[in-house]
């Protein structure tokens, strides 16, 4: 065994490029290994919402707390996130989803988030006026933002460089180590690599590794559509979804519009793009997917269609039955931590998921409760079918 880590961290996305800088400011020795580039999977598909509205009762103070590391994040990593706090707007499209966003502003108001029932069109065309007239109502959460989630990620694995931490992109790992109960390291595609303690956030791909374990995250494997457009003239200020969780949009710093689609069936296939920043997975949405996103963009923002198309991908969302993550220490296995299944919301969540997944890493309480987000939810029968999730955040 030539090389050791105190920790390993398994992807290197938002949540696993966080985790290594957190646990590096500690002093702590750590390799992140990647199949791919940094954030080529979920972390680099999103939407990239930032967003604390509309989430699971359980997950908001997660959200909370993120929102707060956001602010400052940038000069905590000393790179720009192109991170904007511009607010997000919930739209209600028809009478049953009206009622809907008016109970969840409710329900979230009780729970001490500041949001507020625009109750029509006017309220919402106060605050962006290129909404549509046909929209009867609407959530606003002016604490609500976005960020570049390719900026974000590469902020972090620099960050991290900085205080040591080893990437070993573009290396497959086999498998994980155990000895007696207890993690060893990992073997990749080079050889082994020994840690005391792996960190798994490796999303859709990471139950390869955990079932010859004999774990599993109950995964449902789906896709979303994304549509990135040329730089147009302002349109839109706020992150703009609708309540029945089947489109997100916003328009990037750059004045590109990233819109996207809800989730749809994976069709199974991936190809891998070999470029010169490392290689990325590609997954094609299908044609009818892009014209519904087409479709649902004219009618919600008119004349915002007109806009050419620099590119589109599909991205792959990692569902669990309850839409919530994983975030947890392996049952049976000590010096395992899993941080997985975020089911398409957890790019605002990652300054904190990287913190959490440290505590755990490290053996000392979280900083926050995650009695929630346990393995033993799925067994116990808890973990039960959801509302479509929200995907822009």
């Amino acid at each position: 065994m030539n090389q050791h880590f105190d920790v390993i961290v398994i992807g290197a996305g938002i949540s696993g490029s966080a985790t290594a800088y957190s646990l590096a400011k500690e002093g702590h020795s750590v390799a992140v290994i990647d199949r791919f580039a940094p954030a080529a999977m979920a972390s680099g598909w999103t939407l990239a919402g930032v967003r604390q509205s509309g989430r699971d009762p359980v997950e908001l103070p997660l959200a909370r707390a993120a929102v707060a590391i956001w602010e400052t994040l940038h000069e905590e990593l000393e790179a720009p996130l192109h991170y904007t706090r511009k607010g997000n707007l919930r739209l209600a499209r028809n009478e049953d989803e009206y009622d809907q966003v008016r109970r969840m502003v409710a329900e979230q108001s009780r729970l001490g988030l500041a949001l507020t029932f625009l109750p029509d069109n006017q309220a919402i065309r106060a605050v962006a006026p290129g909404v549509s007239t046909e929209i009867p109502g609407a959530s606003w959460c002016p604490s609500d933002g976005h960020a570049d989630p390719h900026a974000t990620v590469n902020a972090y694995v620099t960050a991290a460089g900085r205080r040591g931490v080893s990437f070993l992109l573009g290396q497959r790992v086999n498998s994980i180590c155990t000895e007696g109960g207890r993690v060893t390291g990992v073997v990749t595609e080079h050889g082994r690599i020994g840690a005391a303690c792996v960190v798994l956030t490796a999303g859709v791909l990471g139950n390869e590794l955990l079932n010859p374990l004999g774990l599993e995250v109950p995964l449902d494997v789906q896709m979303v559509t994304v549509i990135r457009s040329v730089p147009v003239a302002p349109l839109i200020e706020p992150v703009i979804g609708v309540a029945g969780g089947d489109w997100a949009g916003r328009q990037q710093v750059d004045g590109r519009l990233r819109i996207t689609s809800g989730i749809h069936p994976w069709h199974g296939g991936m190809s891998i793009d070999t470029g010169t920043d490392g290689p990325r997975p590609v997954v094609q949405p299908r044609m009818e997917s892009v014209g519904e996103v087409v479709a649902k963009l004219e009618q919600l923002l008119p004349g915002a269609s007109a806009a050419p198309v620099e590119a589109l991908w599909a991205g792959l969302i990692d569902m669990t039955p309850d839409a919530l993550p994983v975030i947890a220490t392996a049952p049976g296995i000590d010096g395992l931590v899993v941080g997985m299944g975020f089911s398409g919301h957890g790019f605002c969540l990652g300054p904190v998921t990287g913190m959490l997944l440290a505590d755990l890493a490290l053996g000392r309480p979280p900083r926050h409760a995650l009695d929630a987000f346990s393995f033993e939810r799925f067994a116990a029968g808890r973990a039960g079918s959801v509302e479509p999730p929200t995907l822009h955040g």
